[in-house]
């Protein structure tokens, strides 16, 4: 198990440029824990205080939020070794989060205390000091992606919405069409007919869950 949670510190953007000596130090810190969820357990719930980093070892988790007219909203998947998620509540210093964590699938999660982050705490460790680093170009680049879907939001139609995101993307991602649909905050319906349509039409080309633009510059005519 050991080697299995080295290899998914190492995928991880958190500790981009830690050794894995270092890597396997900070496994052996009491700061750091391995947990396992059964499908359907909740990792953290809404309204728990945010104290912990997770990061994915094994299987999946879904991030969600429930409505007052009790709808559950999907926000996003964690699914590859190494996926990181808490950590935007963790840092912002929240109350609570208004949202949970499920896992999906049997689950391995890395749980890492907040106090490990703390220069005062750990000595300004080298390891420590580079997670910082590289949380920080996380956070910029989530900024980044947040940024980037409003501006897809913001497109008036649903065919705009689908046209943004699939040209801002350097390369499309592969998606269901749940998640998509999630994504361009559209039904799944609405979004499979709109697809359909595109692809009759030769604006884009649809395998399984991959999306080939076939005619970029006839979808910039929708932006």
């Amino acid at each position: 198990m050991q080697a299995e949670v080295l290899q998914a510190l190492a995928a991880s953007p958190l500790t981009t440029g830690i050794s894995r000596k270092e890597l396997a130090g900070l496994f052996a810190s009491s700061q750091v824990q391995l947990r396992s969820y059964a499908r359907g357990e909740l990792i953290f719930h809404a309204g728990d205080v945010p104290e912990r980093l997770y990061v994915l070892v094994r299987g999946a988790v879904h991030i969600l939020q429930d409505t007052l007219s009790g709808r559950q909203i999907f926000i996003t998947e964690i699914a590859a070794a190494g996926d990181m998620f808490g950590e935007v509540y963790l840092f912002m210093g929240a109350a609570e989060y208004d949202m949970y964590a499920q896992a999906t699938a049997a689950a391995q999660v890395l749980v890492l205390e907040g106090s490990l982050f703390s220069l005062a705490e750990n000595g300004a460790g080298a390891a420590v000091a580079a997670m910082q680093r590289n949380l920080l170009r996380i956070f910029a680049g989530k900024a980044y992606f947040l940024n980037r879907r409003v501006r897809v939001l913001a497109s008036g139609s649903l065919r705009g919405r689908i046209a943004r995101w699939l040209l801002q993307m350097p390369t499309v991602p592969e998606l269901g069409r749940e998640s998509l649909a999630a994504e361009l905050a559209v039904a799944r319906p609405s979004l499979s007919r709109e697809l359909s349509a595109m692809q009759a039409e030769g604006l884009l080309q649809l395998d399984g869950r991959r999306i080939v633009v076939l005619e970029r510059k006839k979808l910039e005519m929708y932006l």
